[in-house]
Protein backbone atom coordinates (compact mmCIF):
# COMPACT_ATOMS: atom_id res chain seq x y z
CA UNK A 1 0.00 0.00 0.00
CA UNK A 2 1.27 3.61 -1.04
CA UNK A 3 2.11 5.59 1.81
CA UNK A 4 -0.58 8.33 2.49
CA UNK A 5 -0.63 12.03 3.91
CA UNK A 6 -3.54 13.92 5.37
CA UNK A 7 -4.88 17.06 3.87
CA UNK A 8 -6.82 19.27 5.79
CA UNK A 9 -10.10 21.43 4.60
CA UNK A 10 -11.90 23.66 5.94
CA UNK A 11 -15.58 24.07 5.46
CA UNK A 12 -18.27 25.28 7.02
CA UNK A 13 -20.53 23.29 9.43
CA UNK A 14 -23.53 23.43 6.33
CA UNK A 15 -20.86 22.47 3.58
CA UNK A 16 -20.23 19.54 5.61
CA UNK A 17 -23.11 18.28 5.92
CA UNK A 18 -23.97 18.77 2.40
CA UNK A 19 -20.33 16.40 1.58
CA UNK A 20 -21.39 13.67 4.16
CA UNK A 21 -24.86 13.84 2.28
CA UNK A 22 -23.51 13.10 -1.28
CA UNK A 23 -20.72 10.82 0.09
CA UNK A 24 -23.48 8.94 2.13
CA UNK A 25 -25.51 8.78 -1.09
CA UNK A 26 -22.46 7.80 -3.25
CA UNK A 27 -22.01 4.72 -1.03
CA UNK A 28 -18.14 6.77 -0.08
CA UNK A 29 -16.41 7.73 2.70
CA UNK A 30 -16.16 11.23 3.15
CA UNK A 31 -12.56 11.04 2.19
CA UNK A 32 -13.32 9.27 -0.84
CA UNK A 33 -15.98 11.23 -1.94
CA UNK A 34 -13.47 14.45 -1.48
CA UNK A 35 -10.90 12.44 -3.63
CA UNK A 36 -12.38 11.58 -6.41
CA UNK A 37 -14.32 14.74 -6.51
CA UNK A 38 -10.57 16.41 -6.38
CA UNK A 39 -9.42 14.85 -9.01
CA UNK A 40 -12.58 15.18 -11.28
CA UNK A 41 -12.47 18.68 -11.33
CA UNK A 42 -10.39 20.09 -14.31
CA UNK A 43 -11.40 23.70 -14.50
CA UNK A 44 -9.99 24.48 -18.05
CA UNK A 45 -12.25 21.36 -19.16
CA UNK A 46 -15.08 22.08 -17.17
CA UNK A 47 -14.79 26.12 -18.58
CA UNK A 48 -14.42 25.18 -22.06
CA UNK A 49 -17.16 22.82 -21.61
CA UNK A 50 -19.56 25.49 -20.15
CA UNK A 51 -18.56 28.60 -22.97
CA UNK A 52 -19.63 25.81 -25.62
CA UNK A 53 -22.54 25.14 -23.97
CA UNK A 54 -23.42 28.70 -23.62
CA UNK A 55 -22.87 28.99 -27.19
CA UNK A 56 -25.25 26.22 -28.21
CA UNK A 57 -27.46 27.82 -26.03
CA UNK A 58 -27.68 31.35 -27.88
CA UNK A 59 -27.54 30.02 -31.37
CA UNK A 60 -30.25 27.63 -30.59
CA UNK A 61 -32.16 30.71 -29.05
CA UNK A 62 -31.64 32.85 -32.27
CA UNK A 63 -32.88 30.18 -34.17
CA UNK A 64 -36.48 29.59 -31.80
CA UNK A 65 -36.84 33.71 -31.78
CA UNK A 66 -36.23 33.09 -35.71
CA UNK A 67 -38.43 30.52 -36.32
CA UNK A 68 -41.10 32.37 -33.93
CA UNK A 69 -41.03 35.77 -35.84
CA UNK A 70 -41.89 33.56 -39.40
CA UNK A 71 -44.18 31.82 -37.93
CA UNK A 72 -46.42 35.14 -36.59
CA UNK A 73 -45.44 36.42 -39.93
CA UNK A 74 -47.06 33.20 -41.43
CA UNK A 75 -50.03 33.71 -38.98
CA UNK A 76 -50.44 37.88 -39.54
CA UNK A 77 -51.21 36.91 -43.05
CA UNK A 78 -53.16 34.12 -42.37
CA UNK A 79 -55.24 36.61 -40.19
CA UNK A 80 -55.25 39.26 -43.41
CA UNK A 81 -56.68 36.54 -45.14
CA UNK A 82 -59.20 35.67 -42.75
CA UNK A 83 -60.47 39.10 -42.56
CA UNK A 84 -60.59 39.53 -46.58
CA UNK A 85 -62.94 36.30 -46.60
CA UNK A 86 -65.08 37.60 -43.95
CA UNK A 87 -65.68 41.13 -45.97
CA UNK A 88 -66.66 39.37 -48.99
CA UNK A 89 -68.98 36.93 -47.39
CA UNK A 90 -70.38 40.33 -45.26
CA UNK A 91 -70.60 41.88 -48.66
CA UNK A 92 -72.58 39.26 -50.17
CA UNK A 93 -74.91 38.96 -47.36
CA UNK A 94 -75.95 42.80 -47.88
CA UNK A 95 -76.32 42.33 -51.65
Amino acid sequence: MAATERISVVVTREEKARLAKRAKAANLTMGEFVRRAAEAYQPDVDEKALESLIQRVKKTADEAARAMEEGLAVVAESQKQIEKMESAHAARKVA
